[in-house]
């Protein structure tokens, strides 16, 4: 990866890439320290260090929201409106027409996606207001001080938005993508130091240290080893005549990754099962609420076994559940066989679509199986060991891994074009 690294340097044009992507980087992390005005940060560290979906997004906004900077928000209005654009596209046919013609088509998708992320930013704003104010965190309740504060995490939500398609244009990677790695990446050191103290508080011994320093390392290194794991589907094509020209028949396969709903599956179901947490804090003193989140027979208890069991089961159920949508067997047959492909032993059309479909949904199952359990560790930590507090999580594992290894096939590809040997070739 380094040789990778030190190749791309040499070529002009590559330099300036990822010149520019630091650039970026460094324009975004600084909005990171400019707080929004008339907000007392120090009534949302509790609230961050929460383990709902407002600790998850402090985590992938790099901090911005526990010290409410002005991008508190992060790219978290686009990345909703990404997943509902992408689900749409299954249930609307005029989408799913746009999806297939191209590069103008997806370019069409995109702008759409674009709308309904301002369209979800302003109400994310506004939920985010009412959070932060239920929460003692507004110094001056006004109107006006209300509209600042709406329009100044709006606008500088669709602002990241705009780097993020400048990273990707003129950077190196994908843009959105990238900002969530470096917020996250921004975190570690914070994590290094909460355990350094647990340490040096006494809360864990060496011991202790030394496992939690191998398991983390073994953590990583599974997943990334898992992100690149596929199943491939041999396809042969017959032999044709094109002209006065025999095409002999020839072998392929398609490339089924294990690993490519495993992020989707955990959020939703993250967000599924910290949804009464959530509303907890928006509507404090509710009675059904606070059953829910605390009482021994919820399964929305955070960190209880009926709370794990819960969040596996619908990790798994949410992997082959999206892949099934997405990968669509009957679209994958049909183009098979319109492309002169077949399955080996398998009758070309609805024998093709239903193989195809128990190939998807066992290798949903795995890395369902995967997710789960990366998705549950960060709990079991906080739950059953002294690594309380840290800021962790299964999604985060998955994040990081894949925008790494994404944007190092990217360097990889600009390389061979230019004759250089990388890192994925060794």
């Amino acid at each position: 990866m380094l040789q990778t690294l030190k190749n791309a340097w040499k070529l002009p044009d590559l330099r300036k890439r990822i010149l520019f992507t630091v650039f970026i980087v460094f324009i975004f992390r600084l909005g990171n320290f400019i707080v929004v005005p008339n907000i007392n940060a120090d009534a949302l560290k509790d609230l961050a260090n929460s383990q709902t979906l407002v600790g998850f997004y402090d985590l992938i906004s790099g901090g911005a929201f526990s010290n409410f900077s002005i991008f508190a928000m992060g790219v978290t209005p686009y990345i909703n409106a990404s997943i509902i654009m992408q689900l749409m596209n299954v249930i609307i046919p005029k989408l799913e027409q746009l999806s297939k013609e191209g590069q103008e088509g997806r370019a069409k998708i995109q702008n759409y996606t674009k709308y309904l992320a301002i369209v979800i930013g302003a109400v994310q704003a506004y939920g985010t207001y009412v959070l932060i104010y239920n929460a003692g965190a507004v110094e001056k309740d006004s109107f006006l001080n209300t509209v600042l504060i709406i329009m100044t995490l709006l606008a500088a939500s669709m602002f990241l938005i705009w780097l993020g398609d400048r990273i990707t244009e003129k950077g190196v990677g994908n843009g959105v993508s990238v900002l969530i790695f470096i917020n996250i990446v921004s975190r570690i050191p914070m994590m290094a130091t909460q355990v350094g103290v647990l340490y040096s508080g006494g809360a864990v011994d060496i011991v202790s240290l030394v496992l939690f320093a191998l398991a983390m390392v073994a953590l990583f290194v599974g997943t990334v080893a898992f992100s690149l794991g596929e199943r491939r589907i041999p396809v042969q094509y017959a032999g044709r005549v094109s002209g006065t020209k025999q095409i002999k028949g020839q072998s392929s396969h398609i490339p089924v990754s294990v690993s490519s709903a495993c992020v989707i599956a955990i959020i939703f179901a993250m967000s599924v099962m910290q949804f009464p947490a959530t509303l907890a804090e928006f509507f404090r003193g509710s009675k059904v609420l606070e059953w829910l989140t605390t009482s021994n027979w919820s399964i929305f208890k955070v960190n209880s076994i009926g709370y794990m069991v819960a969040y596996v089961v619908l990790v798994i159920f949410f992997a082959v559940f999206y892949t099934q949508i997405t990968m669509k067997p009957e679209d994958m047959a049909d183009n098979m066989a319109k492309s002169g492909g077949y399955v080996a032993g398998i009758r070309p059309g609805v024998a093709t679509a239903k193989y195809l479909e128990r190939i998807l949904t066992k290798v949903a199952l795995i890395g369902g199986v995967f997710a789960a359990l990366i998705a549950v560790f960060p709990i079991f930590l906080e739950g059953y060991t002294p690594f309380k507090g840290l800021a962790f999580g299964g999604t985060v594992i998955f994040i990081m891994s894949g925008v790494a290894l994404d944007t190092m096939r990217q360097l990889e590809s600009q390389l061979v074009m230019r004759h250089y040997k990388g890192f994925l070739s060794k």
